[in-house]
């Protein structure tokens, strides 16, 4: 397997610590023996996800496609031998009692170990891995996940200081495309990442990186993703990221958007920009904050300025298929989604594509986003551009 701790890289381009190398090295190592068998889909880069169904079938993607190898374990012995090691690396404890463990692996890789008798067929292990140089708005262009004219218009919300969020399923690209879109910050913006797990990769010098914690094994020490987004108020951020919104932190989210902290961005599960809004409002209600669900609709929809869907298409290919607005209805007191691009058969041979729908978005009087109008490629974005 590659050992290759050079490749390791902090936040920003930053070198990583001594401390972090030896780490990866100790691991890379370790990772030798115990995942032995896995020791070729390691070593290709190509390689998205390991996926291990018990000691005899272990499936790998590419390009977005599942595919069965013939790799195996001896036996069910060795894959726990590989699953407890992992847990130390993790800083976890994975047995009969706490059967399910989630962590991140030393080279960045997210890692869910599942146990019998709760993985039927024996010892599940998923490892996702992430692309360690830096991603750029020309990587999903050539992946033909988004067109150079929505690219140009997402990064332009960012810098304009919009609120964001991407939406879509696992696996859909959301990582990839709000990595993307943290270029667009300025290179002076204090930026402040809240994760459950550690997955993204911001390009910015300034960055601070905050990693939820799980309680210990006495229960005692847990720090979730609320505590730390309210910890991230007092600490004079430019920008706010959140990894994923999966609770109550939505609260603390879309009251920050709307108390002055613009331009942040986030992610969360969803199969469209209306299931977006939706789920958002349900997390909002965990909460408990006694807010009737107009005031929570009213609030998010003052917060929320875009929904950029990611998709991941039965071929593989992952796609960005919406970027749409979300307003308020004052007569239905529901959401109003209203499609700037979304996909339509344009490609060279009929493939669908994500387009223009000739809207200007309701931010175009803003004067952030006036004062890029300049630069832009495409003025018709603005409304001098259309006149």
């Amino acid at each position: 397997m590659p050992t290759a701790p050079a490749q390791l890289e902090a936040p920003g381009g930053r070198e990583p610590s001594r401390a972090q190398v030896s780490r990866r090295q100790a691991f890379d190592a370790s990772l030798g023996y115990f995942l032995g068998p896995l020791a070729s889909a390691f070593a290709d880069e190509s390689v998205s996800e390991i996926i291990v169904n018990g000691p005899d079938q272990v499936y790998i993607e590419k390009g977005g496609r599942l595919t069965l190898t013939e790799l195996r374990f001896g036996s069910e012995a060795e894959l726990l031998a590989a699953a407890n090691n992992i847990a130390q690396y993790v800083g976890g404890t994975i047995d009969a009692r706490r059967p399910i463990l989630d962590g991140r692996l030393p080279d960045g890789s997210r890692v869910c170990i599942v146990l019998p008798p709760i993985a039927e067929r024996g010892a599940s292990i998923n490892i996702r891995r992430f692309r360690r140089s830096a991603v750029s708005p020309r990587f999903l262009l050539d992946a033909g996940a988004i067109t150079e004219q929505a690219v140009e218009f997402l990064l332009l919300a960012v810098r304009a200081h919009q609120n964001v969020l991407i939406s879509g399923g696992t696996g859909s690209g959301k990582t990839t495309l709000i990595n993307v879109l943290s270029t667009a910050f300025g290179a002076d913006e204090r930026v402040v990442v809240i994760e459950d797990t550690r997955e993204l990769q911001v390009q910015q010098r300034h960055v601070v990186q905050m990693e939820a914690r799980p309680a210990d094994p006495d229960g005692r020490g847990r720090i979730t993703v609320r505590d730390l987004f309210v910890t991230s108020l007092r600490m004079r951020p430019d920008r706010i990221i959140v990894g994923e919104v999966r609770r109550d932190e939505a609260m603390d989210l879309i009251q920050a958007m709307t108390s002055g902290h613009r331009g942040c961005m986030a992610t969360l599960h969803a199969s469209t920009p209306a299931d977006c809004c939706h789920r958002l409002e349900t997390m909002m209600l965990l909460a408990d904050s006694g807010l009737p669900l107009p005031a929570i609709r009213r609030q998010i929809t003052s917060a929320i300025d875009l929904v950029a869907q990611t998709s991941r298409l039965p071929s593989g290919r992952r796609m960005v298929t919406h970027i749409s607005e979300v307003a308020f209805d004052e007569a239905t007191g529901g959401y109003v989604l209203t499609d700037l691009f979304s996909l339509d058969r344009g490609g060279p041979q009929g493939e669908e594509r994500l387009c223009w729908r000739g809207r200007l978005p309701a931010f175009a009087g803003d004067r952030h986003w006036a004062a890029l109008g300049k630069e832009s490629k495409h003025p018709k974005f603005f409304a001098e551009g259309c006149a």
